[in-house]
């Protein structure tokens, strides 16, 4: 019952999350494409044979996107016989799927989680498998899963402190679908206690850890050069601050022009996380009273920019390779922080702020190793990066451990994989 009234209140928003996909659509015109997708009203791709057993793996976006990356190629190398497809929910993760993979692997929006979207998503595709990653637990697409006998796989399985808490408030709904899982691999003991909490079968969950530790250090070498080298010649110190978000970009700013005064030939490589803000980003650049260079205008680096704006896709691992320090966004502003683990396997130290839920643990794990620094504010981001540029030999020891934690955890791919054999030799 708590599923049905979930789905009809699902279906009466759906005028409004129409009206949502519009108004995201003015800053990111990919919003207003494919909607049809969105209800699993488009057709059966032709591509999909259906005497071929399906794998059907769903990336909300682009981090989860990056996080299957290894996991496809594994599936795609021991399985040949089997056909990959991969969902997720947002332009970004769409680009993502296509510079990965491009016509290799079967593309599509997950619909919406309505009763009849989803239902005819599954008999449409007829998947022998589903592998969701992370968090991506919604009602309707793993009830209709379980009623079509597809086994639901969750993946790289973590679970908030305060998600478990609104899992708890739900739990008449979430409960009964944690328990349909057919496997949980979590990040770490506590994603596994919280997830057995919230009501998944502690016989079905094991921890494997997290997939995001497996970091393609040598994709920058796939790239164009130009651009990159006269940032890498010009021997100024580059602190990179990745994957900024809304209201935090001019925090950043601020605490650069303070480290400006002290070493004013630091270059700051400005990578925000949505390319629908890259122009607005430009603006407030220029606001500042700062100078700028950008990359999609293949702007060389000159002596007089003190700002470099990574408005780019898929560059993000050639960005890090000319870093010196890393601060990673999301953190300034509470939307949980964004992937710490790649500057990290570049050997550079990391900062972030105190936001940090969707990287907890691995959080935890690099400050313990002394190679990630939390600061509070803009401010302590100022004073931390002020002592740290001239201190060559403190930034190579938080780069060294930092790498160091992530070779050593290179174990959850090959541990994923031996859950997953089962399920598939089966299908």
């Amino acid at each position: 019952m708590p599923r049905v009234l979930y789905s009809i209140l699902f279906t009466l928003l759906t005028p409004l999350i129409l009206i949502r996909l519009l108004v995201r659509s003015f800053k990111a015109p990919a919003y207003r494409r494919r909607i049809a997708e969105r209800f699993a009203l488009q057709w059966r791709p032709a591509a999909r044979d259906l005497s071929k057993p399906l794998l059907w793996i769903h990336a909300v976006s682009v981090g989860e996107t990056v996080a299957a990356a290894p996991l496809v190629r594994e599936l795609r190398r021991d399985y040949p016989d089997h056909q990959i497809l991969i969902t997720c929910m947002t332009p970004t993760g769409s680009e993502r799927v296509k510079a990965l993979f491009g016509d290799t692997v079967l593309h599509a929006y997950l619909p919406y989680d309505t009763a009849w979207a989803m239902k005819r998503f599954v008999k449409k595709y007829e998947p022998a498998l589903l592998i969701l990653m992370e968090t991506e637990l919604w009602p309707n697409l793993i009830h209709y899963c379980c009623k079509a006998d597809v086994p639901v796989v969750l993946a790289n399985a973590r679970l908030s402190a305060r998600s478990a808490r609104g899992y708890s408030r739900f739990g008449s709904l979430t409960r009964p679908m944690l328990q349909q899982l057919e496997l949980v691999a979590a990040q770490s003991q506590e994603d596994a206690e919280r997830l057995i909490c919230a009501g998944a079968n502690p016989d079905d969950v094991r921890v494997t850890g997290s997939l995001k530790f497996i970091v393609d250090v040598d994709k920058s070498a796939q790239l164009p050069a130009g651009v990159f080298d006269a940032i890498d010649a010009s021997d100024r110190v580059v602190i990179i601050a990745s994957s900024t978000r809304e209201g935090e970009e001019e925090k950043v700013l601020t605490a650069f022009k303070q480290v400006l005064e002290s070493h004013p030939q630091t270059v700051l490589l400005l990578v925000p996380r949505h390319p629908e803000r890259f122009d607005a980003v430009a603006t407030l650049v220029d606001r500042m009273g700062l100078r700028l260079g950008r990359r999609s205008k293949n702007d060389l680096l000159t002596a007089e920019m003190n700002v470099y704006l990574g408005d780019s896709m898929g560059e993000m691992m050639s960005y890090y390779r000319l870093a010196s320090i890393a601060f990673v966004g999301g953190s300034l502003v509470n939307t949980g922080c964004q992937n710490v683990l790649e500057p990290a396997a570049f050997g550079i130290p990391v900062v972030t702020g105190p936001s940090q839920f969707n990287f907890a643990t691995i959080c935890r794990q690099l400050e313990a190793e002394s190679a990630l620094r939390t600061v509070a504010d803009e401010k302590e981001l100022a004073d931390f990066l002020i002592d740290l540029i001239p201190d060559w030999a403190r930034q190579a020891e938080m780069g060294r451990r930092g790498k160091a934690l992530v070779e050593d955890n290179q174990d959850s791919l090959p541990a994923l994989l031996s859950l997953l054999e089962p399920l598939l030799v089966a299908r």
